[in-house]
């Protein structure tokens, strides 16, 4: 028998299936913060340095490429980019030999990372390999492996005290060895 008896037990089953629905969101959503969370972590400096110290010679060379490359702004897998050109290319339309290019790809591979870059701030030159990096929508934290040729004002001793800090400045370093320091901003 069919009619009206029907309805209000069709409307509970698409009551309930629309809740179950929204639960299983509301649990994804959930799943996802927490995950986003726990990569919002940076890692620890004494990791960071220690992997440095392990590949030395690579970032080295990274550094003095960078520095003869002098109209290279930043290297990475996305291309090459320029001052003219704003972005990263292919190499082919910055007119970047392609064997240079591969060069530092195989450097940043060997060292698992993804970018170098250089950057000029106040007096101080700047070459910066990104080790690390999360967040969204202006919560965003990065950590670098810098090189520079005067000594940051900006200097703290721990960054894990650095990120407790509520009030913390937007970028500091942290001195590993020589002109070598990591980085760390938020």
């Amino acid at each position: 028998m069919s009619g009206i008896w029907d309805a209000p037990i069709k409307g509970k089953t698409l009551l309930k299936g629309t809740l179950v629905a929204l639960a299983a969101f509301g649990a994804a959503i959930c799943a996802l913060e927490t995950l986003i969370f726990f990569q919002m972590t940076p890692p620890k400096a004494k990791k960071l340095i220690a992997d440095f110290q392990g590949h030395r010679a690579a970032y080295e060379r990274l550094r003095e490429m960078i520095l003869t490359d002098q109209r290279v702004e930043e290297v990475s897998m996305r291309g090459v980019e320029t001052a003219a050109s704003l972005v990263p290319r292919r190499p082919s339309e910055v007119n970047f030999p392609l064997t240079r290019y591969q060069e530092y790809m195989a450097l940043l591979s060997d060292i698992d990372k993804g970018a170098v870059f250089r950057t000029e701030e106040k007096q101080a030159k700047l070459v910066c390999v990104g080790v690390w990096g999360a967040g969204w929508a202006g919560d965003t934290r990065h950590q670098w492996v810098c090189w520079s040729n005067s000594e940051p004002d900006n200097q703290v001793a721990s960054l894990d005290d650095y990120y407790r800090n509520a009030k913390r400045p937007l970028n500091v370093f942290r001195h590993i060895d020589g002109n070598w320091y990591l980085r760390a901003d938020w």
